[in-house]
């Protein structure tokens, strides 16, 4: 039996104290590679619990890829730490790095497309607002117009009740254990990379490819080189890279959820390069099969950088995010937000105080998670007889993998219905990858309707 105790009196639900019992016996070795985990039946009796409970919390450390389920086997350890840090673990013993081609000029990029602002996108950034929470929304910002604002500057930290509200939501939602003093509120996912690259010593910075185009693009701006990393190959050399920015939750824009080898394998790498992993948690709340993922972050808070952001659960004009750094690098974003008067804007910081306090963010997490559930199996249905889904259904979009000519086509047929949808190609450097990103959460029921039957019309003929 495993050395496991559920606490009944715990708010937290039993499969996740069980899930994250799991997950530190594997990871301090009790567990090992191969090891068989006992059935969910045998659990349940040894624990006094109903088998559900089992079965969710294996569900869930399979989807992590902490166990793997055998048919007519049994369940089993599938990583460990010492197995994910090791070079001969990886799936292609002859290259140990993961590196790829560095991009040094900024004269490569593609140049950005302008569209009509009428024009509806189905793009990856452009969340569901149900309309029946606009009153609380309204609500927030009321309040906002009544509170006294601060006098001189922001706190460059960030408004303090905002960062104990962020705090208890990350400890609830993401595992992590903060204080609010530890959270550094920006505005916005960017801008907290932007705070985070100057602080770092010289050198390139990693960023997954294909991957987050803005991402990249900063990182040329502060003069630093882009080194590739293939997005769904284990990482187990940093080279000289002082930093690898990824989005582990829910690769974008694959969609793929790194494995937990990958992720130890990644920190392992990390260390050895004295170089920090930056976490965007992007689209971590929307899974529809089991619970979020847990952070890279609580596997190794001395490593990792933390960044997330409103703008999927709430909406991306909204400009604000949070930052969590290793504290000698929160030490030093800090002394330089303070000197420059960086911060976030305020009435944003008041409103989402009040979208926090009042529950408005979860009812709205709920909402969407339900649009997208419904609507991720109606556009996989279209799109399956013409290409390959790049990753698991979850979030607000899905990738499909198809030849450019092929994705060329189908675009130029979403914009004659008045639609615009996103090629692969553009969020790709060196990987060559090519196909659609269908996003589905910015439209309404009968505009995807609309936009996949010009796309699959283009793909039939």
């Amino acid at each position: 039996m495993l050395p496991v105790t559920l606490d009944r009196t715990s708010s937290e639900p039993l499969p996740a104290q069980l899930a994250e019992q799991v997950r530190s016996l594997v990871l301090s070795g009790t567990l090992r590679t191969g090891d068989r985990v006992p059935s969910s039946r045998a659990l349940a009796t040894d624990l006094g619990v109903s088998r559900a409970v089992i079965e969710q919390a294996y569900d869930q450390l399979a989807a992590e890829g902490w166990l793997e389920a055998r048919r007519g086997s049994g369940t089993y350890v599938t990583t460990t730490r010492a197995a994910a840090a090791a070079p001969q673990v990886t799936t292609r013993p002859t290259r140990v790095t993961s590196r790829a081609t560095r991009v040094t000029s900024r004269a490569t990029p593609v140049t950005p497309r302008r569209f009509p602002r009428s024009l509806p996108r189905l793009d990856t950034g452009t969340p569901f607002f149900d309309p029946r929470l606009e009153p609380g929304w309204r609500r927030a910002w009321r309040e906002v117009s009544v509170a006294a604002p601060p006098r001189g500057y922001d706190d460059p930290l960030g408004l303090p009740e905002l960062r104990e509200a962020l705090a208890a939501r990350l400890g609830r939602t993401r595992g992590m254990d903060l204080h609010p003093d530890e959270i550094i509120v920006t505005a916005g996912t960017t801008d907290g990379l932007r705070a985070v690259l100057p602080e770092l010593r010289p050198g390139p910075v990693a960023v997954e490819d294909p991957g987050y185009r803005a991402a990249a693009e900063t990182v040329l701006t502060y003069g630093r080189e882009v080194i590739d990393l293939p997005a769904v190959e284990t990482v187990g050399d940093l080279g000289d890279a002082v930093a690898a920015y990824v989005t582990p939750a829910h690769q974008h824009p694959l969609g793929r959820v790194m494995p937990a080898a990958d992720r130890l394998a990644l920190i392992a790498a990390a260390r050895k390069a004295d170089a920090v992993v930056i976490e965007d948690d992007y689209d971590s709340e929307f899974r529809y099969d089991v619970a979020p993922v847990p952070t890279m972050a609580t596997l190794d808070r001395d490593r990792v950088v933390y960044l997330g952001t409103a703008a999927k659960s709430v909406v991306p004009t909204l400009r604000l995010g949070w930052l969590v750094a290793p504290p000698d690098l929160h030490e030093l974003i800090l002394h330089r937000r303070t000197i420059t008067h960086a911060g976030a804007a305020w009435p944003s910081q008041r409103a989402l105080l009040t979208l926090l306090r009042d529950g408005w963010l979860d009812r709205a997490v709920r909402s969407a998670r339900r649009v997208y559930a419904e609507r991720a199996p109606r556009v996989a249905e279209a799109m399956s007889p013409y290409a390959t889904l790049a990753g698991p259904l979850a979030g607000m979009y899905s990738t499909w993998l198809l030849p450019e000519p092929d994705a060329v086509r189908a675009r130029a047929a979403a914009r004659a219905a008045g639609f615009e949808i996103n090629l692969l190609s553009t969020y790709a450097r060196t990987s060559g990858l090519t196909g659609l990103v269908v996003g589905f959460g910015g439209i309404s029921d009968t505009e995807l309707d609309q936009a996949l039957a010009a796309v699959t019309g283009a793909l039939g003929r």
